[in-house]
């Protein structure tokens, strides 16, 4: 009997080369297979040219066309991507994000097919947006818990704001972090980090705040700079301009390398003095996760989700504060011992609290759930 299928929509694709709902998806796709879950990741032809099948059992990739532009390639890329959910044998279709969440609502009226939405973060709030698309993604919180049968979110932070602002009550499944693979400099030194380093992580967005941490790094003694490296791993999100400004206003040093994955992120993580996550804005980081589960001490905004993703085992500053974040840089910079100290105990902590087999568990109920529901089983 073949396994009962579910349509992912609302990523950008797979591999997941860049983007936490990328992410989130990839690693939570194998392990919904192995729970009898088959699951077709639906994939926009600008992010990645694969198609088919992955080498994973069980999942496979859809590639769909988009109107690649920045208000319109997420919610015409769900669109389609809907419409052939409709006509396929998916079971269940699982939205992720704000914007094609406001989708949600057509397969349970239009096949009677269930569906879930994740809301990874809450996407209005994000600087690169104008009044119009902040007005439509706000409508998507609204649509992320009316039209969906189910609503997930990764963060208690995100589960506060639906029960305090709509009174609502969502499913929590936090993002996961797998075992961190250990990795001596290699590829690194060859993209040319030549010495001790801070690491940033992410798309460079105005959320996740990258600009501060280039202006905090300027203000920081030259002793500390000329013996560390400033390197930035990501790239663009249709945030052209905003990578220009900050190339450009970016001390000289500082080494934009793009997107990274695989090897070479994981060496970063494994080697990183410090990582940085200056961010304004997010729904669960990964990135955070991540970097906590290499034993690397992280230094983070004190905004709701990174308070709860930290506790006490990251050091926080205060969001959009660039002397705050200078004041802290320095510090953790000259004591190995207090960066030890908070690296072994974010990996304690993410051990025990993230996991993505945990997630897979919760997300799989959650299908069953559903499935019978319909008078199905999964």
């Amino acid at each position: 009997m073949a396994s009962p299928r579910v349509a992912m929509i609302g990523q950008k694709g797979w591999p997941p080369i860049h983007g936490g709902i990328e992410r989130h998806v990839a690693e939570l796709a194998p392990r919904l297979a192995a729970r009898g879950w088959a699951v077709d990741i639906y994939s926009r032809p600008h992010y990645s040219a694969h198609h088919g099948d992955t080498g994973l059992p069980g999942v496979r990739v859809v590639r769909r066309p988009s109107l690649a532009t920045k208000h319109l390639d997420a919610i015409t890329h769900a669109l389609v991507c809907t419409f052939d959910a409709l006509r396929g044998d998916a079971r269940i279709v699982h939205y992720h994000a704000l914007g094609p969440g406001l989708l949600a609502g057509l397969p349970r009226w239009l096949a009677g097919k269930p569906t879930v939405v994740t809301v990874h973060g809450l996407d209005w709030q994000r600087q690169k947006w104008g009044r119009l698309a902040r007005w439509v993604l706000r409508g998507g919180e609204q649509a992320s818990f009316r039209l969906p049968e189910r609503t997930i979110v990764v963060s208690q932070a995100l589960q506060t704001w639906f029960r305090q602002r709509h009174g609502r009550e969502t499913i929590y499944i936090p993002n996961g972090v797998g075992a961190p693979v250990y990795r001596p400099m290699r590829l690194a030194r060859e993209r040319g980090v030549d010495r001790p380093f801070v690491l940033f992580a992410g798309r460079l967005v105005p959320e996740k705040g990258c600009h501060l941490l280039t202006r905090a790094w300027a203000a920081l003694p030259a002793a500390l700079r000329e013996g560390h490296r400033l390197v930035i791993a990501g790239d663009a999100g249709f945030t052209d301009a905003y990578v220009r400004a900050l190339r450009a206003e970016a001390p000289a040093d500082t080494l934009f390398l793009g997107f990274v994955h695989g090897e070479l992120l994981q060496e970063l993580y494994t080697n990183a003095e410090l990582v940085v996550l200056p961010s304004t804005m997010e729904g669960l980081s990964i990135a955070l996760l991540e970097g906590m589960s290499y034993a690397r001490c992280c230094l983070a905004s004190d905004i709701p989700p990174n308070r709860e993703a930290a506790a006490d085992c990251a050091p926080l500053f205060p969001a959009g504060d660039v002397r705050a974040l200078t004041a802290r840089l320095a510090e953790l910079l000259l004591d190995p011992q207090v960066r030890r100290c908070y690296g072994e105990a974010g990996q304690l902590r993410v051990i025990e609290h993230y996991s993505w087999e945990r997630a897979a568990d919760l997300t799989a109920a959650v299908y069953a759930e559903l499935a019978a529901s319909r008078g199905g089983t999964a």
